[in-house]
């Protein structure tokens, strides 16, 4: 008689077997996932940053513009900001959402969006993340910036200017700013000396250690305030690296143009002399002697034939001159550490990112 061997078989394998599926399911699903943060996020990054520069770019580009003349139309259209932010996307392509422009606050917002090809408005297309049902994400950037003249901040070199030399003389021909001047030399100046006091020379007192001194246009508080005078006929022994450094720019072909203080009062004599200063002036250094002897850098440079002048005999600093070569000039910097005011008459301005 035979015997039949009956097998049956366990349902726990074939449980396990569709556990199994959907722990792959799942994992796939967490896969997917990190891919989309991993890859996408990164798109989004680099897309955000892309604007951020253009966003940022843009903001500096208009505030130059306005800053040198509020009627330019490169200051009150988007056609500067668009170029500006377009050039900082790596498929050079991006939208500028919005400008906000205030001329009287001396302020521009720039809002900046995506310009994906395909994509919605202001949108970047997702890869994996399309997988979850996310096929796009908006990206924009927002930057400001403000312009305005130097109130507050250091000066480069101890060295002030009366009014009366400064007037009427940007973006004019080259001219020797004597430290020492004449009323022969600035007819109608009401300043002694035709600016300068008697011993005085236009020089500031400095900040410690430093080619330079500090400036608050905003006070005058007298004793120790870096506006007082200080006596002498020759530049200041620590200054010699600033001068060095002018010297070699101007022998590269680059300008030297540096901020000088303007003065339109002075009260006491001598040593005890005390300069009002109003301004700050943007003067494009080419030359100048400050010692007894011609072209002795760094105390004399370019003094008998300064680079540029057209006609030496017209821009030179010999025998007893003291003073420096050059010419006031519309500048818009990007240098920090100034606190900014209304624009002044005298060309130097300010531009800086803001929050």
């Amino acid at each position: 008689m035979r015997r039949l061997k009956v097998v049956l078989q366990d349902d726990k394998s074939s449980n396990q077997r569709g556990a199994i599926s959907v722990i792959v399911a799942i994992m796939l699903v967490v896969l997917l996932g990190s891919a989309a943060v991993a890859v996408d996020i990164g798109v989004l990054y680099s897309e955000h940053a892309q604007l951020q520069n253009g966003a940022d770019a843009a903001a500096i580009g208009v505030a130059q513009k306005c800053a040198r003349d509020s009627t330019d139309t490169l200051c009150t259209t988007t056609t500067l900001a668009a170029n500006l932010a377009n050039q900082n996307a790596q498929d050079g392509s991006s939208n500028i959402r919005s400008i906000a422009l205030d001329t009287i606050g001396r302020k521009v917002v720039v809002n900046t969006t995506a310009a994906e090809k395909g994509a919605p408005p202001d949108s970047v297309s997702l890869f994996f993340a399309d997988v979850l049902g996310i096929p796009t994400a908006k990206v924009g950037a927002k930057s400001s910036a403000v312009w305005g003249s130097p109130s507050k901040g250091p000066t480069a070199f101890p060295l002030a200017f009366s009014i009366c030399q400064v007037q009427n003389m940007v973006d004019k021909s080259l001219q020797v700013l004597q430290n020492k001047d004449s009323k022969s030399a600035n007819p109608g100046c009401t300043l002694p000396s035709g600016g300068t006091v008697p011993g005085g020379f236009g020089w500031l007192a400095q900040d410690a250690g430093k080619c330079g001194a500090s400036i608050d246009l905003s006070v005058n508080k007298g004793g120790s305030d870096p506006t007082n005078t200080k006596t002498g006929n020759s530049a200041p022994s620590n200054c010699e690296a600033t001068l060095n450094g002018w010297a070699a720019d101007i022998t590269a072909g680059r300008k030297a143009v540096v901020l000088l203080p303007v003065f339109d009062q002075v009260a006491g004599t001598g040593a005890g002399a005390v300069y009002h200063l109003t301004a700050f002036a943007a003067f494009n250094v080419v030359g100048w002697k400050f010692s007894g002897q011609d072209n002795t850098t760094p105390y004399s440079f370019n003094n008998t034939a300064p680079k540029g002048s057209g006609s030496a005999a017209t821009a030179t600093c010999t025998g007893d001159c003291r003073g420096i070569i050059g010419q006031f000039v519309t500048y818009v910097s990007l240098a920090d550490g100034y606190t900014l005011g209304p624009v002044s008459p005298y060309g130097a301005t300010i531009v800086r990112l803001s929050l």
